[in-house]
C-alpha cells in the first residue's frame, strides 16, 4: 500500500491516541542485567551490533552495582560503570554520520536507599553520567517514601540533564508489593519489575524453593498473585509492567514458554536478561504476530486518512478504542524488532542524539 504523503504530516498517533496515558514513553521489551566489568562490555557490544541489525534499540543494557559490586570495592565499581555508560554514548556520538543514528539506551541499578552505597552510587554515576543514562534502577523499594527519597537523590546529582532521569522500581517483598499501586503512581516511576527471588525469600520458607522455578513462579498462589498486582498497578497508572528473571537460562524452550506466558497471561510488556541468550527468545516471545501486524497497519493508515474518525474494516467498525489497541501493538512491534509496513513506518524514524545533553 502506498503512502500518502497527507498521512506522513500529521501528528504522531501516540499523542493523539494514548494523550496522557503515552507520560511514560516506549521501552525495550528486554532489560538486560550485567554486573562484570567484561560482561557489561560485551552487553554494550551487542546492543550496538543488535541495533545495526534490526534498525532499533531492542533491548536496555542495564549495568548492575547492586550484585556486581564486591563488598568494600562499591566505590570503584561505581566509577566504571560511570565510564562504560558514557563510552556507549560517545560512540554513537561518533557514528552520527551514519544513516541510522539510534541512542543505545544505558541504566544502571545503583544500591538500595538503605544501603550506605547507594548515596555514593548515586552521586558518582549520576554525576557523571547521568545524561548519558536511559534510566535508574532502584532496587528493593518498599513505600512511595524510598522513591521519594531516590528521587531527591538523584535530581541533586543530575544538573546537567535537560529533564528529570526516570526511575524503574523493583519490588521485592510481601509489603511493597502491598503499595505497588500507590508506587506506580508517583510521576517520577517509569517502571515496576517483580524481584522473584528476593520476594520467595522474604516468606521465611512458606514458599518453596521451587516458587523460583519456571513452572512454580506460574503456579504457587501467593508469587502469582504479586505478580498480577503489579502488572495491575502499572496498566493503572500508565507504567511498564517488567517480569522476573528466569534463573534456568540454558533452557531456551523454557525461558521463551515463560515469557510467552508473562505476556499473554499476565500483561507484562518487559521482561529482565541475565544472560545474553536469552535476549532473543524474550523478543521473539513478546512480538506480535506478523498477520496481527499488517492488520493493524491498515487499520491505523486508513484511520489516519480520516483524522481518526470510525471506520470499517472488513465490516468491522473500529474507533479510537480500537484505533489504541492497534497502534500500541505496532509500538510493540518495533521494540522488538520486526519488519513494519510501508504505510506505518514514517511513524518510527529514530530519534536522534541529543548533543546539548550528552557530553
Amino acid at each position: 500500500m502506498p503512502v500518502n504523503d497527507a498521512a506522513s504530516t500529521m501528528n504522531n498517533p501516540r499523542e493523539i491516541l494514548l494523550g496522557s496515558q503515552a507520560v511514560s514513553g516506549v521501552l525495550p521489551v528486554c532489560d538486560h542485567y550485567s554486573g562484570v566489568e567484561a560482561r557489561m562490555r560485551k552487553s554494550l557490544q551487542l546492543q550496538a551490533e543488535m541495533i545495526q541489525e534490526f534498525g532499533a534499540c531492542v533491548f536496555d543494557v542495564t549495568l548492575d552495582c547492586e550484585d556486581g559490586a564486591p563488598i568494600g570495592g562499591e566505590h570503584e565499581h561505581a566509577h566504571m560503570v560511570a565510564s562504560l555508560a558514557l563510552h556507549a554514548q560517545l560512540t554513537a556520538r561518533a557514528a552520527r554520520s551514519t544513516s541510522k543514528l539510534i541512542t543505545p539506551r544505558v541504566a544502571v541499578r545503583v544500591h538500595p536507599v538503605q544501603h550506605p552505597a547507594f548515596g555514593a552510587d548515586v552521586e558518582t554515576i549520576v554525576s557523571h553520567a547521568g545524561a548519558a543514562l536511559s534510566h535508574l534502577m532502584i532496587p528493593k523499594v518498599e513505600s512511595v517514601a524510598d522513591v521519594d527519597l531516590a528521587a531527591r537523590a538523584v535530581d541533586r546529582a543530575s544538573a546537567i540533564r535537560k529533564s528529570p532521569l526516570p526511575l524503574h522500581v523493583l519490588i521485592e517483598s510481601p509489603a511493597a508489593v502491598h503499595q505497588a499501586f500507590d508506587i506506580a503512581a508517583h510521576p517520577r516511576v517509569q517502571s515496576l519489575s517483580f524481584g522473584l527471588m528476593d520476594f520467595v525469600s522474604a516468606h521465611g520458607g512458606a514458599i518453596p524453593s521451587s516458587g523460583m522455578s519456571v513452572q512454580g513462579q506460574f503456579s504457587h498462589p501467593l508469587v502469582l498473585r504479586a505478580k498480577l498486582a503489579i502488572a495491575s498497578a502499572c496498566h493503572a497508572h500508565g507504567k511498564v509492567p517488567s517480569h522476573c528473571v528466569v534463573t534456568e537460562f540454558s533452557d531456551t524452550a523454557r525461558l521463551q514458554e515463560a515469557a510467552h506466558r508473562a505476556a499473554t497471561e499476565l500483561g507484562y510488556t518487559r521482561m529482565w536478561s541475565i544472560h545474553p541468550e536469552q535476549i532473543r527468545p524474550i523478543l521473539a516471545a513478546f512480538a506480535p504476530d506478523r498477520s496481527e501486524v499488517e492488520r493493524a497497519a491498515n487499520i491505523i493508515y486508513a484511520a489516519a486518512l480520516v483524522d481518526w474518525a470510525p471506520i470499517s474494516v472488513g465490516g468491522q467498525l473500529h474507533d479510537r478504542a480500537s484505533y489504541r489497541y492497534y497502534w500500541q501493538l505496532l509500538e510493540r512491534a518495533q521494540q522488538t524488532g520486526l519488519c513494519l509496513p510501508a504505510e506505518v513506518q514514517q511513524y518510527f524514524a529514530p530519534h536522534p542524539i541529543d548533543l546539548q545533553e550528552n557530553p
